[in-house]
């Protein structure tokens, strides 16, 4: 039977690398979480926003990255377990999705406090033509 631990940390961190990426590839949501944080990362840069600022949005965007990486791990293990439809591995999976549903309200709501009066002065800006 292999050994499922890593023995060196190096290993370790290879592998949660690889994890990450492997998530990335498979899976669209992720995709669409990274290029929307991405977006608000370069919008942050823009608008000049606070320290307390980027912290806020470091941590809205991380939460929503985890959350959707424990709910892939979560969809693996079952899909693991079993291929036939079972009504308790669909409410597994959707409480997982739930997670990610109530840490990307979560990351809106962190957003439109940090953007909301920029944005919308940014666009009075650009309709008043200054």
């Amino acid at each position: 039977m292999k050994r499922f631990k890593n023995r060196f940390f190096t290993d370790s961190l290879f592998n949660a690398v690889r994890g990450f990426f492997v998530a990335v590839r498979r899976e669209r949501n992720l995709k669409i979480h990274i290029l929307i944080a991405i977006i608000v990362i370069v919008a942050g840069v823009y608008f000049k926003i606070s320290r307390f600022e980027w912290i806020a949005i470091v941590f809205a965007i991380n939460i929503v990255i985890l959350s959707e990486l424990i709910n892939t791990a979560i969809e693996l293990t079952i899909d693991l377990y079993t291929k036939k439809y079972r009504e308790t591995a669909k409410l597994a999976k959707d409480i997982a999705a739930g997670a990610v549903l109530v840490s990307s309200t979560l990351a809106i709501v962190i957003g439109l406090f940090v953007f909301y009066n920029k944005v919308i002065t940014f666009i009075g800006n650009i309709l008043s033509g200054r």
